[in-house]
C-alpha cells in the first residue's frame, strides 16, 4: 500500500539499466518516498534486474506508474522540477536541491501535484524534456566531473525531501542506558582526585597551587560525564592508590 504522505512523483525518464531502477527504487524508500513512475525503460517493463536490486523496496516497482512519454507521465501534475547537470540554454528558475525540496514540500502541503524528473543514465534529460519542466534543479558537484549515477541523484534529492518535511535532529547524544551526572557527582569527583593529588605533592610550588585548582575544577566542569564515567573514574583512582601503596 502507498504512504497516505503527500509527496511528490519521481519520474525516471527513459531509464537503461534495470538496476538503476531497482537502487532509485530503494533510494526513495529510505527516505518515506514511494511514488515512481517511470516513463518508457529501455529494456522494457517489469524488469527482474530491477526487482533484484530494489532490495525490499519492491512494492515501490509493483505500484510504479508506467507511460509511454513524458507528457503522459506528468499530465497530473501541476509542477514538475527537472534535474540537469548542464546549461540548456532556457530560462528557467534554477534550484539547489535544498531549495527545490522546500518549494516542493510547500506546493504538496497546499494540496498540488509536484514531480522530479530525472533522466537517463547516458545523457540525461534532452532540452525537450527539460522545456516542460517549471524550474530546474542543480546539484553544485565538481565541473570537471559533473554526471551523477541515476541512483545517487534520486537519493540526494529524496534525502532533501526528507529534510525539508521531517524533524531533522541536527545533533543528539545516545546516552546507551546512562544518565548524565549531576553537578554534585561531578563535585564529588574533583573532590577525590584534588585530595589525592593534593597528597601525592601534585600542586607545587605553593603559588601556583590554586591556579592549578581551578584549572582542574575547570576541567572537570567542562567534561560531559554520564554517572558510569563518574564511577569509573573513582574507580581508576582508588586501584591505582591501592597499586601504590603495595608497591611502597
Amino acid at each position: 500500500m502507498p504512504y497516505e504522505t503527500p509527496q511528490p512523483a519521481f519520474v525516471l525518464v527513459r531509464p537503461q539499466m534495470g538496476e538503476n531502477i531497482g537502487a532509485a527504487a530503494r533510494a526513495m524508500l529510505n527516505f518515506g518516498l514511494d511514488r515512481m513512475r517511470l516513463v518508457a525503460p529501455r529494456d522494457g517493463w517489469p524488469n527482474p534486474q530491477a526487482v533484484a536490486m530494489a532490495s525490499g523496496a519492491g512494492r515501490l516497482l509493483d505500484e510504479a506508474l508506467l507511460a509511454d512519454d513524458l507528457a503522459g507521465a506528468v499530465a497530473d501534475c501541476h509542477f514538475v522540477i527537472a534535474t540537469t547537470a548542464r546549461m540548456r540554454g532556457l530560462t528557467k528558475p534554477v534550484f539547489s536541491p535544498e531549495r527545490a525540496m522546500a518549494e516542493t514540500a510547500r506546493r504538496v502541503a497546499a494540496g498540488e501535484r509536484v514531480a522530479v524528473l530525472f533522466g537517463p543514465e547516458r545523457a540525461g534529460l534532452e532540452n525537450a524534456d527539460v522545456a516542460c519542466a517549471n524550474a530546474v534543479v542543480t546539484v553544485p558537484v565538481n565541473p570537471d566531473f559533473a554526471s551523477l549515477n541515476l541512483a545517487q541523484c534520486v537519493l540526494l534529492l529524496a534525502y532533501e525531501w526528507r529534510r525539508a518535511t521531517a524533524d531533522v535532529v541536527a545533533e543528539r547524544t545516545d546516552m546507551a542506558r546512562a544518565d548524565w551526572a549531576s553537578h554534585q557527582e561531578v563535585e564529588r569527583l574533583a573532590d577525590h582526585y584534588e585530595a589525592q593529588m593534593q597528597e601525592a605533592g601534585f600542586f607545587f610550588p605553593e603559588t601556583k597551587a590554586e591556579s592549578m585548582r581551578t584549572n582542574l575544577r575547570n576541567m572537570w566542569s567542562r567534561m560531559p560525564l554520564t554517572q558510569a564515567d563518574v564511577r569509573m573514574l573513582h574507580g581508576v583512582l582508588r586501584q591505582m592508590v591501592r597499586w601504590k601503596q603495595r608497591d611502597g
